[in-house]
């Protein structure tokens, strides 16, 4: 599972304190099916859930531990709780609230621009991405942000999905692509140095993004669930 990286580092510069919680080891990442039991999420005023590996339709995989992250966050959303998903997150937190998630016509690796009705909340990038499945929102949410390829963020309550990665640093992307992902990128016609050169490139600008992002959820969706 990847980790909350620059959205972790957002919001400990805003006062919070992040507990990270790892689902799948490093130990398990060719046998995910782990068993795994989420915390009461009534102890946390947000949940992040992140990217990983696998598919948040692939039930036969990871069925063991993704059904009950569903319903947790299912669970959280019903008692008027936080939720910022990041990728598979708001691939699994649209899921959750009776959305989709499918396989992408248009699989996306690289720094990309979105379009967002909202940039005060979604900038419009370049975000990086790396998925190859696209969420449809769940019932009730607005898409606030796309591009040619997905859906590429959404709202609904104090909750708010995002397909593209915000949290993403060179040293992560790096880590996605020992563990499996150069393959994957190489496939289409991507060259695994030339996406950690332009990582180390946008690091400083990227980070700013990141807090813009996580600045403008706190003040806009998770404070009030405002509609943007």
């Amino acid at each position: 599972m990847s980790s909350p990286g620059l959205v972790g580092d957002a919001l400990r510069e805003q006062g919070w304190r992040v507990d990270e919680i790892t689902v799948v080891p490093a130990s398990s990442h060719h046998e995910p099916n782990v068993a795994m039991s989420f915390p009461d999420s009534a102890d946390y005023d947000l949940l992040v859930p992140v990217g990983a590996p696998w598919s948040a339709y692939d039930d036969q995989r990871i069925g063991r531990w993704l059904a009950p992250e569903l319903r947790w966050l299912a669970d959280a959303v019903a008692r008027g709780g936080a939720v910022l998903g990041i990728c598979f997150g708001a691939q699994a937190l649209a899921r959750a609230l009776g959305g989709g998630v499918r396989r992408a016509e248009t699989p996306e690796i690289g720094w990309v621009p979105v379009d967002s009705d909202v940039p005060e909340v979604v900038p419009a990038g370049p975000w990086f991405q790396w998925h190859f499945d696209r969420f449809a929102p769940p019932p009730g949410a607005v898409e606030i942000a796309r591009n040619s390829a997905a859906s590429q963020a959404y709202r609904i309550g104090r909750c708010l999905g995002v397909q593209f990665h915000p949290e993403a640093t060179a040293e992560g992307i790096e880590v996605w692509v020992d563990n499996g992902g150069a393959a994957h990128a190489r496939a289409l016609g991507i060259e695994p140095a030339d996406l950690l050169a332009q990582a180390r490139l946008l690091a400083a600008e990227a980070r700013e993004r990141a807090r813009a992002l996580v600045s403008g959820y706190l003040t806009t969706i998770h404070c009030c669930g405002q509609n943007v």
